[in-house]
């Protein structure tokens, strides 16, 4: 079964949010045009509490992009972002969102943060989503969204750990840095993912 899980395509990583992806708007309707080619449709949302670990604003003395320790591994410290029930947190108005079966929601753990869709950084806790998806009988899955190098790439990462026969769907994601992205695509390309473009569906 074919499914696309559509990653944190929110405000605040909008051109005019507070964690802006350059030119995140324009996948919008890459996203929209796929969706009726797929068995399953499920969409996640970065989905903080305002005291998050994450954010610069927490740690005193320190500024947006620094980098502390959490947990072992490194951690950059972003500008405040997807705070929940807030307007930045919200799915952009135009994604077309009838045929989403479910949302998944990450980072709502204060102290450690949540790239993938399956767990937080330190995979002390896993959302769910990989046992909704094995459930549902899902075998391909198509992954899209934002940003194509942090929240995508690590959910990739896991779905290809937990056995998931894994596609990029290039033009219907954003990365944050398009020039470290490359290197990116080349350790996709290793772990055996497909990289397509929404037309190839």
């Amino acid at each position: 079964m074919k499914t696309l899980l559509i990653i944190d395509v929110q405000n605040d990583f909008m051109p005019g949010g507070s964690l802006p992806v350059p030119e995140g708007n324009h996948i919008v309707p890459a996203i929209n045009s796929i969706q009726n080619h797929f068995d399953l449709v499920v969409a996640t949302q970065d989905w903080h509490p305002e005291n998050h670990i994450s954010f610069a604003a927490n740690h005193e003395g320190k500024s947006n992009f620094d980098e502390i320790e959490v947990h072992g591994k490194p951690q950059t410290l972003w500008p405040v972002h997807c705070v929940q029930g807030t307007l930045g947190a919200e799915l952009h108005a135009d994604l077309k969102t009838k045929s989403y079966e479910a949302i998944f929601r990450k980072g709502t753990d204060k102290s450690i943060d949540s790239y993938s869709a399956f767990y937080d950084n330190g995979h002390l806790k896993s959302t769910g989503l990989a046992g909704y998806l094995k459930e549902k009988g899902t075998t391909e899955l198509y992954l899209c969204g934002l940003a194509s190098d942090i929240c995508v790439y690590f959910s990739i990462y896991d779905a290809v750990e937990a056995g998931f026969d894994c596609f990029f769907i290039e033009d219907a994601s954003k990365a944050l840095d398009s020039e470290g992205f490359v290197a990116i695509k080349e350790k996709m390309t290793a772990m055996g993912v497909k990289i397509i473009n929404s037309e190839t569906i």
